[in-house]
């Protein structure tokens, strides 16, 4: 029987100093239900929620839940009104309640937390500098990461829910679930949700007018974007024909249509939630960004349909939503697309090499590294599957498997099973290398040409590489006087050796011609050397990017695009004599990518206006046109130069 403490400041006194210390015991979130008031003028939360859950670990003596620290509990009681310790945990964006007797394993308890607040998503977000919760007086989005209302088992712990949010008359609010309104009272509407299936309830998104609406490939979808209808419209027609594409993929969606909100900038590009897609104005931008939304369209199978049970598993959400931006590109725009892709996804799995895939939990979220990490090389083992598996049985897989367990936690060794009962082969060499082991291997060919007598000639040689426990099936391209032919060898080990037959007279071994195994070639090094310094560029650690291009300049001295970007930030930090030499020398080079070209012109531009030489900046653009490049609309960048001069933006801390 729960008691009443009336030495209340005491005890949350003694679980603020107890409740880093003590081991925190897992509990099973079953059920919410909430009700919010959201104030879009004074840009206000205030909430009640009620949270049922169980006990997942013995005699638990109390709970943990996350909660944005911008928000302020004024109570946390039992359904009958009993108070509870609770004492804010600021650092991890959570509060501690501590319960009066030792809940037992499989007993459900159900808690009353009321709060407010503010949100005008300049306050510090629980995901370090992602806005994943804002109040304006036009709009409001508060999505689930933005933790606005308590979580515990963030992105693994699934549930139901009950939504009640009151706005005022004239706003309207979209959530995910079952839906149903209020008649209008006192100036204020109330929009109820409902969900009967567990999964991750909560995002919501409060907006004013009508939605464009777009039927498209049999698909419905309404589209509430700030900007012109004719963007809504194009958007609209895409995801239409995303979500057929991706509905012959996987199955049909928890959803048939969707929704599209515009959030703001500084939110994430995109953010899914069940039958939703939350968009930035930056991401959704002046053209559609179809694999932003094959990517977050995806997200209505893997990650809400079927999700990790851990944080260690994320991989299998986040991998497979990459691997569908690159299934999209290869339907819409072939297979050269496709391979550009997949190679420049190569390269992000790349720049994470010292941390096994399967504790991806260790990982900051949202960090370059976790999206590197489960993103870029969950997308590269979807796609060396594929390759090992075939396509029939890979895409029955990928198809089988959120089916299975719809509605419902898994893990790596789930999708594994699953993989080997539809290929009817062990694949736990494969998920061993890949998923619980670093690195990548570096292949090494040797090989000699026999005839053999009057019936064609034998191909014997060996593929050496230096990851001793490397197994993995490898295709060989062996051109011929005729016509090329395929084989595939088994890799095994430091050393392999083969033996193949040919009719023709071979001329040359490629080994993994079509680029299917994720490894390192002294292309890929420089590549995955420029890209770990973009990483660090975009967070601002510019030391740290300088000496990555470095690197890849020390193995390949012409690389354009290693120049290129160390003159962006020499650029970036006002030292235009050296970032000019470094233009100089990407012109100078290889010129790969082609787009180095132009905007290695358009940057020499800017810095000769900005340096007073003003002819030899028209000069510089002129340049710049003749390429008749217009990669990021570098044409037109270029060419409002030519009359004006360019002015760098002043700063604003000096």
């Amino acid at each position: 029987m729960w008691r009443s403490f009336s030495a209340v400041v005491l005890m949350l006194v003694l679980a603020l100093a107890a409740g880093a210390q003590e081991r925190r015991g897992r509990i099973d979130v079953q059920h919410y239900v909430i009700s919010a008031e959201i104030d879009p003028q004074a840009r206000a939360l205030k909430a009640e929620v009620r949270v049922r859950f169980a006990a997942a670990d013995p005699n638990l003596t109390g709970a943990f839940f996350e909660l944005n620290n911008a928000l302020s509990v004024s109570s946390v009681t039992g359904e009958d009104g009993t108070q509870f310790p609770a004492a804010r945990v600021p650092q991890e964006h959570g509060i501690r309640v501590s319960f009066p007797d030792p809940l037992p394993q499989g007993r459900t308890l159900t808690l009353v937390f009321r709060y407010d607040g503010t949100l005008t998503g300049s306050e510090e977000s629980p995901v370090y500098g992602i806005k994943f919760a804002a109040i304006h007086p036009d709009f409001a989005y508060l999505l689930y990461p933005g933790r606005w209302f308590p979580i515990s088992g963030y992105t693994t712990d699934r549930y139901t829910y009950e939504l009640r949010a009151v706005v005022p008359e004239g706003y309207r609010v979209i959530a995910s679930g079952l839906e149903s309104q209020e008649p209008p009272s006192g100036g204020r509407v109330a929009f109820r949700f409902q969900t009967s299936k567990p999964a991750f309830p909560g995002s919501i998104a409060v907006v004013r007018g009508e939605p464009v609406r777009v039927a498209s490939e049999g698909v419905t979808t309404s589209v509430y974007f700030r900007g012109a209808a004719a963007m809504a419209a194009a958007y609209g027609e895409t995801a239409g024909k995303v979500m057929a594409y991706l509905t012959s993929l996987y199955g049909l969606p928890p959803v048939a249509g969707l929704t599209l909100v515009e959030t703001e900038r500084g939110a994430p590009n995109g953010y899914a939630a069940e039958g939703i897609l939350f968009l930035s104005s930056g991401a959704i931008g002046n053209q559609v960004n179809p694999r932003l939304l094959a990517n977050q369209t995806a997200r209505q199978w893997w990650g809400g349909l079927v999700s990790p049970a851990t944080r260690d598993h994320m991989w299998l959400a986040n991998g497979a939503a990459r691997y569908s931006e690159l299934l999209y590109v290869q339907h819409s725009s072939g297979e050269e697309a496709f391979n550009a892709e997949l190679h420049d996804t190569f390269v992000e799995a790349l720049t994470i090499d010292d941390i096994p895939l399967i504790q991806a939990g260790r990982i900051e979220d949202y960090s370059p590294e976790y999206w590197a990490l489960t993103a870029g090389k969950g997308a590269a083992i979807l796609s060396m599957l594929r390759s090992v598996m075939g396509d029939q049985n890979f895409f029955k897989l990928m198809k089988e498997f959120p089916d299975k367990f719809a509605w419902r936690e898994a893990v790596t060794a789930d999708f594994r099973r699953t993989a080997e009962e539809i290929a009817g082969t062990d694949l736990q060499y494969f998920f061993r290398q890949w998923l619980e082991s670093t690195g990548a291997p570096e292949f090494r060919l040797e090989y000699t040409v026999f005839r053999v007598g009057g019936k064609g000639f034998r191909v014997t040689g060996k593929v050496s590489q230096d990851l001793d426990t490397f197994r993995m099936p490898v295709d060989l391209r062996i051109e011929t006087d005729g016509n090329p032919e395929e084989k595939r060898i088994e890799v095994v080990g430091t050393s392999s050796e083969f033996s193949v037959e040919t009719f023709g007279r071979p001329r040359v071994v490629i080994l993994d011609p079509n680029n299917r195994v994720l490894r390192y070639s002294s292309a890929m090094r420089v590549a995955v050397a420029i890209r770990r310094g973009e990483q660090y560029a975009e967070v601002g650690s510019y030391p740290e990017a300088l000496k990555e291009y470095q690197k890849a300049l020390e193995i390949n001295r012409y690389s354009s695009l290693a120049h290129y970007r160390i003159g962006e930030v020499l650029y970036q930090q006002g030292t235009y004599q050296q970032a000019a030499n470094e233009f100089r020398e990407a012109l100078n080079g290889d010129l790969e990518p082609k787009w180095t070209e132009v905007w290695s012109h358009i940057y020499l531009g800017r810095i000769f206006d900005i340096t007073g030489q003003r002819e030899r900046a028209r000069n510089e653009f002129q340049l710049a046109i003749r390429t008749k490049d217009n990669t990021q609309g570098a044409q037109e960048e270029a060419a409002k130069y030519l009359d004006q001069p360019y002015q760098k933006p002043a700063r604003s801390d000096i």
